[in-house]
């Protein structure tokens, strides 16, 4: 019990809680569009039951990713697509959201729910993950997710238009999103278990693996933002 009392714990629920919401801000929006042709009567049990659904499914994925993370080098590859995740994010590009098919079948709205938020939560799962292992506490990785998650969840689903209002007015939210994963992505990439005989370890190595990872993404990501208004 003590373990959910640490300050690591609650920072690591915190980083999960801005993960899922910076990163499935679109899902709220995946949700209304794939309901929009129900009934109104039936419109909340398909957005309670999908979201239910994506919820478990994203579980699952996480509990997969933490696993795989164990092995030698996939760190490393999870640190190396949390900073392109982390770049991406700060570049901007069209959401797609047009082509969703939406369903006037209370199932067939559920199934499109659960299949837009497998195929749209690789980044949100990696990220996740790399927070539960960056914070330690190796027995209670799995409840910090569930909690994470369960705060976020609602958070995306009723409040998604107010955090889009402000990461709109607030540029600044973005940017401190895409830090947070490129810190998450160096602290994730020191400690593989290919490298942790080679690199030094400890407090001072983790910070500096994650201030340099916070750098780099919102220095990439800041001159392709820059660019992009060029290009198009």
């Amino acid at each position: 019990m003590d373990a959910f009392l640490t300050p690591e714990f609650w920072l690591a629920v915190g980083q999960i809680i801005m993960i899922d919401i910076l990163l499935g801000g679109d899902n709220a929006i995946v949700i209304a569009l794939a309901c929009r042709n129900l009934p109104p009567d039936l419109r909340r049990k398909g957005i309670l039951w999908g979201t239910a659904g994506a919820i478990v499914l994203r579980v699952i994925l996480i509990f997969f990713a933490m696993s795989l993370l164990a092995l030698p080098y996939l760190k490393l590859v999870g640190a190396a697509l949390l900073l392109w995740i982390g770049v991406k994010l700060l570049v901007p590009e069209d959401d797609g959201h047009g082509d969703l098919k939406a369903s006037d079948k209370l199932l067939g709205a559920i199934k499109t729910i659960i299949v837009a938020d497998f195929v749209m939560s690789v980044d949100n799962v990696i990220g996740i993950a790399g927070a539960a292992q960056s914070a330690g506490n190796e027995g209670h990785q799995m409840p910090l997710v569930i909690f994470g998650l369960l705060v976020s969840i609602p958070i995306i689903v009723w409040g998604s238009g107010l955090v889009l209002k402000l990461m709109d007015r607030f540029p600044l939210i973005i940017v401190a999103g895409g830090a947070l994963l490129g810190w998450i992505a160096g602290t994730l990439a020191v400690s593989d278990p290919a490298i942790v005989h080679v690199v030094p370890q400890g407090e001072s190595v983790r910070y500096l693996a994650g201030g340099l990872g916070a750098l780099l993404v919102v220095a990439v990501g800041k001159a392709l933002a820059a660019r992009a208004p060029a290009a198009s």
